[in-house]
């Protein structure tokens, strides 16, 4: 039998500099939240041990602004991108199947390494499973896929609303902990510990991601349809329309982000966090929108080139800095460092993540003068290709 061949290199379809912008953009967002769940649940809830004023203050503001925000523009752009790589793979005259197939597997076990090792609530695991959701439907129009998206919208924000409404008129509490004085003691153990505690969390994660993977794969579709019609390619979208979006989604997704705050954090008790939740549902695609179209608007204006140069580089390496994000703050939070599980602020945290984000901007801008892509994208690339591309010269 002969040696499997290497993957031929072919030339790359040129990158749409809108999407890197959009996804560097999108990992501060992703970094805040992850950083909650990580540091321990009382930081999201209530703004971590000991919460003063700055602390809750700014756990609310953070689930007002950013939960379930930016994980959305990240699911959108992941459904682009999939109309990307089909053009790409029939532009190097090869099967689009096998392709997706080879690159939803290996995404798939990468999500699952992630998970054990560093964090339970990975969303690579999800996104693979959906992605074959999204391959199946590959072909049908723009319109039908917005309209797809739009009741599994509807769909999940109704049965958020009606288990809401039945917790209030049981008068129970949301009962939203996972995590108990034992986890958080494991987590602060050695990296045995760690790693046993988060097999342990990992199902009811992947259950959450189940619940809300209607909400996932609805932004997979607005992405799909808006690839379909290439309204990021070329010039991109007209800036009438970008202010158009941000002038309609900016007042009623901060609307729907006050209340889902007001739910979480009070003065409204738990009972209405599911009723919240469904709020959330129906306008948090709102704020996503006006952000992803407010950072369009400012990366095309003179004094806002600047930031998307800076944005665009750790957006083509965003797998790459969504892992090296759960690495830094395992790092920080577990056995497998300082341990600080639980014993920090909200604003702590969130000081924190700004330094991080901060910091990946300027090691991915450092790093792309060099490559392309970061490891994980280099090392997903080949599993897609089914080799590693031969060098040339």
């Amino acid at each position: 039998m002969s040696a499997p061949r290497a993957a031929t290199a072919v030339p790359p379809v040129a990158r749409i500099g809108d999407i890197d912008v959009l996804r560097g953009a999108a990992l501060l967002g992703i970094l805040l939240i992850n950083a909650q769940l990580m540091a321990g649940p009382d930081v999201a809830l209530g703004g971590g041990v000991g919460a003063g004023l700055a602390d809750r203050g700014t756990a609310r503001a953070t689930t007002a602004l950013v939960t379930g925000k930016f994980y959305l523009l990240f699911s959108f752009l992941f459904g682009y991108g999939f109309t990307v790589q089909r053009r790409s793979a029939e532009r190097a005259g090869v099967a689009f199947a096998p392709r997706h197939l080879r690159r939803t597997a290996a995404l798939f076990l990468l999500g699952l390494v992630h998970a054990v090792l560093l964090f339970p609530g990975d969303i690579l695991m999800t996104y693979a499973a959906l992605g074959l959701i999204l391959f199946a439907l590959r072909d049908v129009r723009p319109r039908w896929l917005l309209r797809i998206s739009a009741v599994l919208l509807a769909s999940l924000a109704a049965l958020l609303l009606a288990y809401g409404l039945l917790t209030l008129v049981l008068e129970r509490t949301h009962g939203l902990g996972v995590v108990t004085a034992d986890t958080g003691a494991a987590y602060r153990g050695g990296p045995g510990s760690v790693v046993r505690t988060n097999i342990e969390l990992l199902p009811r994660f992947l259950g959450a991601n189940v619940l809300y993977s209607a909400d996932l794969l609805a932004a997979f579709l607005a992405g799909l349809a808006a690839g379909g019609r290439r309204i990021l390619a070329g010039p991109g979208p007209r800036p009438v329309l970008l202010r158009r979006v941000v002038a309609l989604g900016l007042p009623l997704g901060l609307a729907g982000g006050a209340f889902v705050a007001v739910c979480t954090h009070g003065p409204l008790d738990g009972g209405w966090y599911f009723v919240g939740q469904a709020v959330g549902i129906l306008t948090a695609p709102a704020l996503t929108a006006a952000y992803a179209c407010g950072v369009l608007l400012l990366v095309r204006t003179p004094a806002g080139r600047g930031i998307g140069a800076t944005l665009a580089p750790a957006g083509r390496m965003s797998l790459t800095n969504y892992l090296a994000q759960s690495l830094v703050l395992a790092l920080v939070f577990t056995g497998y460092g300082l341990g600080l599980y639980g014993r920090v602020g909200a604003t702590t945290v969130l000081g924190g993540c700004l330094f991080l984000y901060a910091a990946q901007l300027a090691l991915s801008a450092l790093l792309s003068r060099h490559r392309r892509s970061g490891p994980a994208e280099f090392l997903l690339r080949a599993a897609t290709r089914g080799g590693f591309p031969r060098r040339t010269g």
